[in-house]
């Protein structure tokens, strides 16, 4: 097998294990990091753009699995947040004292993998059908997840996914009818611009703008996330939003970059500015810790959709495709990390609101540096990853004379340092010293290590701007039939 097989294939074995066995369960993340690790670290050294069918059908059968560079990334920055996380959930969801096991606990860890597995499959596929199913995979995971903090936000959730990935698979079927075929790289030599196509990617986009929690169809995404539990609301934030923001950027920019109107992308990319300004405005109204990380999520998608028109504009488009790309990692990164540090900011004042947090730094001076790292990536500060990413947009845009564009980056930046300032200020207000409990080192060093992570992959600007290049611009079918080696 390649290790695009087994990136998709070993945690999927994890779940069916980790149902098995129990309780002990928990204890095959020890197992699944360096597992996952070993296959991560071989599918960055693949060469670019190695590609293999599942099962060595032949398209349009087959499944094709290709590691271009959106795919390497993202699946080497889940890697990461994924095996962080699950350190993190090991002391979050442990047996109580009896030693019995909790029902989140029980469930958790299956849900985790089905996850993980799901995400890398999403990342991985160029079949429009099998991404369905890993869109599937993510949303089943998320909301089982959300409802282990609230059974309403959970319902919620449920709903407003299932009418997305409806819409999807409506495309899919029409696009099905039409071509023969839902992959990737064989639509893109075939694609025509008749009604049944145009139809089927309006849906299809839809769907997907649903499952990103793009702005305004993100009412299900704060609500859930502030109500699950920290390691729940780090793996939806930093993981499941993105498995909809890839498939929608594979079908723009590799099944149907011949029939997309310019008009189109620009309403892609007014969405993603309302994102930034709605989020970012709702960021800072709220007075609880977990909401006004939730609606940050909101605000930092709205960056993913603003670098839409600027990828197709022939100056600067590489600029903006990798700031666009580096921007995902970046988010996935220091929003898990975020998350992570404010369930243990919460769980110590035994509170929710932003109020509560007054003189934690005194107690908690390397949980609040892990918040303080996830924000300056978040605000886009140098050295961090979200610097990079930034700078990148706001390089093409002035490039390309999208003043509009760059307008956003830059008021975006100075909301985000005003909605994420608050909640940091307010951990050093008062004189008091709070009392807390006793802190676990291993879910101390989880934020702490997500939040260094994000802010000095920015050291490494270039050579993720170097992965980022080998995109998916729909290659020939030829080259979807080459083995691993």
């Amino acid at each position: 097998m390649s290790p695009l097989d087994l990136l998709v294939a070993v945690p999927l074995a994890l779940m069916i294990a980790a149902v098995l066995l129990g309780s002990r369960g928990r204890l095959l993340l020890l197992a699944a990091i360096p597992v996952m690790a070993g296959l991560t670290v071989w599918l960055l050294l693949l060469p670019e753009g190695t590609a293999h069918i599942v099962g060595d059908w032949n398209l349009p059968l087959g499944i094709l699995l290709r590691a271009d560079g959106v795919a390497q990334l993202l699946v080497a920055a889940t890697s990461a947040c994924a095996s962080i996380i699950g350190l993190y959930a090991l002391r979050e969801f442990a047996p109580g004292p009896s030693g019995s096991e909790t029902a989140h606990g029980y469930a958790f860890w299956p849900l985790f993998y089905l996850l993980w597995g799901g995400a890398n499959a999403g990342f991985l596929t160029t079949d429009l059908f099998n991404l369905y199913v890993a869109l599937e995979m993510v949303s089943l995971a998320a909301v089982a997840m959300a409802a282990m903090g609230s059974l309403r936000a959970a319902l919620q959730y449920f709903v407003v996914a299932l009418v997305g990935s409806l819409a999807y698979l409506l495309g899919v079927a029409l696009l099905f009818a039409n071509y023969a075929t839902v992959d990737i790289t064989l639509l893109a030599g075939t694609a025509r611009p008749d009604l049944a196509t145009k139809v089927a990617l309006a849906v299809m986009t839809a769907g997907l703008l649903i499952k990103a929690a793009v702005f305004p169809l993100h009412g299900w995404l704060p609500p859930a996330h502030a109500a699950a539990p920290a390691p729940a609301s780090a793996l939806l934030s930093a993981i499941v939003v993105k498995v909809g923001f890839v498939i929608l950027l594979r079908l723009w920019f590799e099944a149907f970059p011949a029939i997309v109107a310019p008009a189109a992308l620009d309403v892609l990319g007014w969405l993603g500015a309302l994102a930034v300004l709605y989020g970012s405005i709702q960021a800072i109204r709220q007075e609880t810790l977990k909401a006004l990380v939730a609606y940050s999520t909101v605000a930092q998608i709205g960056y993913l959709l603003l670098a839409f028109p600027l990828v197709v504009t022939a100056a600067g488009s590489d600029r903006a495709w990798a700031g666009m790309t580096i921007h995902a990692i970046a988010h996935m990164l220091a929003k898990a990390a975020m998350f992570l540090a404010a369930g243990l900011m919460l769980k110590a004042v035994n509170g929710h609101r932003l109020e509560d947090l007054s003189g934690l730094v005194r107690v908690m001076p390397l949980t609040v540096a892990a918040f303080g790292l996830a924000a300056i990536s978040l605000m886009g500060l140098p050295p961090s990853a979200g610097f990079i990413a930034k700078f990148l947009l706001l390089e093409a845009a002035l490039e390309q004379g999208a003043v509009f564009q760059a307008a956003i980056l830059l008021v975006g930046g100075l909301m985000a340092a005003v909605y994420l300032f608050n909640p940091l200020s307010r951990t050093f207000a008062g004189r008091d010293t709070p009392v807390t409990e006793a802190k676990d080192t291993l879910q101390t060093a989880a934020p702490l290590a997500l939040g260094l992570l994000a802010v000095s992959l920015g050291f490494a600007g270039q050579a993720m701007v170097d992965i980022s290049a080998g995109v998916s611009q729909a290659g020939p079918p030829a080259a979807a039939v080459g083995e691993v080696p």
